[in-house]
């Protein structure tokens, strides 16, 4: 009978959201995503959480959209551009004079000179600039820019998908969906409802259905060019740089604390804090899928002392710990298995170390009980079966399955060596039976191997009976039939002796 170890207890990464297949390359070191936040980010939410988000000059949201969409480049020329724009809007000789008027007119002006193709992705404000491609946030918050430079009252609208804006005029709420030349008010605009679905996909979600849509800030609608970023990296696997853009997120609307319990509960505008968690452990899980196990436990280590969570890094580690043991087993590195395991004692969860290491006892215990070679082996294993028993590392069942296991294995070897040698087995199982109690398994080991004993009595009285030595034939039946006097082979035997004799 051969053990078989335990399935792994690989922990499904799903906890966290992630992609299958191999990620990266192995290598010695690694170097980590940033986790610390841009400076510019704290300065931003510095910003407008003293003066308020309502206080931010148009200029301020343009620099903030230019920095979300293009980090660390140089966005001088594409603030000058927005400059250069607002200012050719505000000279216009069509600009109207009154508020409602001034709104349509921006978005008018937009499709009109800026705008060229809508593109889903297409979140970033700079790349608006330069070729005309947008999508709802990047034309939200262009929008947005250049009717604060009017003076214009602005918030953002988000839905499950979709994120358009809304201006506040004369004590009036007016959706904008920025996306179509007809969007100014688009409940009242039919030809808006004939074209806006087909370009984008997207339904129009009015004013009414406040389930479906949540109002959002200037600076919280910005946010969400990070957002979508965030996204795009992760649908193309490159989660160590959506890290970064996670980081300066949380920072931008959460400032220096970085805390969770904040004012987001939205399904439509999830907290940034949790979202900040869930990429760092995507890029956790993705170093995890990669086999590179010591370098999530690393990432996990620096991470979870600067973002604290509720219980996700205990989770990870047990996921990374245990696929490391499995790796080590798989290579039959047992003890290297259980340094290692030791080693990480400290960041397990007690209850996931007891589980760890009872899955390395009974790997250990499998695959001792398959290499035993003889009967000093044999014991040395039923031994450390006991013991294990005896700690409760071990399941009674699984303690029971193996001691069968060892006790047919060592009783199998004595059989067979040097040559057959049913006896010796008999001896073996019977004496196992007297010391730890019968069971199903050896009771029939043990009817086999007496049917083996004596089937060999039946051979060997047969081959002299056959070379006509009568007298050791009869010798030979005579000794099996004084070990098993009720075997019919045997009883067959002796009628042929005595229809000789007769």
């Amino acid at each position: 009978m051969k053990i078989k170890t335990p399935n792994g207890i690989i922990l499904g990464l799903l906890i966290f959201s992630f992609l299958a297949g191999p990620l990266f390359a192995q290598s010695a070191t690694v170097s980590f995503p940033r986790i610390e936040p841009d400076p510019r980010a704290l300065d931003f939410h510095q910003r407008w959480s003293h003066g308020g988000t309502q206080k931010f000059s148009w200029t301020d949201l343009a620099e903030i959209s230019l920095w979300s969409s293009a980090g660390d480049a140089d966005t001088t020329s594409s603030l000058e551009q927005i400059r250069q724009i607002a200012r050719t809007i505000s000279s216009s000789y069509e600009l109207p004079e009154a508020n409602r008027a001034r709104a349509e007119f921006v978005l008018d002006y937009m499709h009109r000179h800026i705008l060229r193709a809508y593109s889903l992705p297409q979140s970033r404000l700079d790349t608006l600039l330069s070729n005309g491609r947008y999508n709802c946030v990047s034309s939200a918050v262009f929008y947005m820019i250049l009717c604060k430079s009017l003076g214009l009252d602005v918030s953002g609208v988000v839905t499950r998908d979709h994120a358009f804006v809304m201006v506040h005029i004369d004590g009036m709420d007016i959706d904008v969906e920025t996306t179509n030349r007809h969007g100014f008010d688009p409940g009242r605009r039919r030809d808006f409802h004939d074209e806006f679905g087909r370009l984008t996909g997207f339904a129009y979600v009015p004013p009414g259905s406040y389930r479906d849509r949540q109002t959002i800030s200037p600076i919280e609608l910005v946010s969400l060019i990070l957002r979508n970023r965030i996204a795009e990296h992760e649908s193309r696997n490159r989660f160590n740089e959506a890290v970064p853009l996670a980081v300066d997120r949380t920072a931008l609307l959460n400032g220096a604390v970085l805390s969770t319990g904040s004012h987001y509960t939205s399904e439509f505008f999830e907290d940034p804090y949790k979202n900040l968690l869930d990429r760092l452990l995507n890029y956790g899980a993705a170093l995890l899928r990669s086999g590179r196990e010591e370098e999530a436990l690393r990432w996990a280590s620096l991470v979870s002392a600067r973002y604290q969570d509720n219980g996700c890094w205990a989770d990870f580690n047990m996921a990374a710990v245990n696929n490391s043991l499995s790796r080590l087993i798989q290579a039959n590195q047992t003890e290297e298995a259980r340094a290692f395991l030791e080693n990480q004692r400290l960041i397990l969860h007690p209850a996931d170390y007891q589980r760890l290491s009872i899955m390395l006892i009974d790997t250990n215990l499998a695959n001792s009980t398959n290499k035993i070679r003889n009967a000093e082996d044999g014991e040395s294993v039923i031994a450390a079966i006991q013991e294990a028993r005896r700690y409760q590392q071990i399941s009674e069942a699984r303690a029971n399955e193996f001691l069968t296991a060892a006790i047919q294995r060592t009783a199998s070897i004595l059989a067979a060596a040097p040559i057959r040698d049913w006896l010796a087995g008999i001896a073996y199982i019977e004496n196992a039976i007297a010391r730890f109690g019968s069971s199903p398994a050896l009771e029939q080991t043990l009817s086999n191997y007496r049917t083996n004993r004596a089937t060999d009595f039946h051979n060997r009285f047969a081959a002299a009976w056959n070379r006509r030595n009568f007298d050791e034939a009869e010798r030979i039946l005579n000794e099996g039939l004084a070990e098993f006097p009720n075997d019919r082979r045997l009883l067959a035997n002796l009628e042929t002796v005595n229809r000789q004799q007769r």
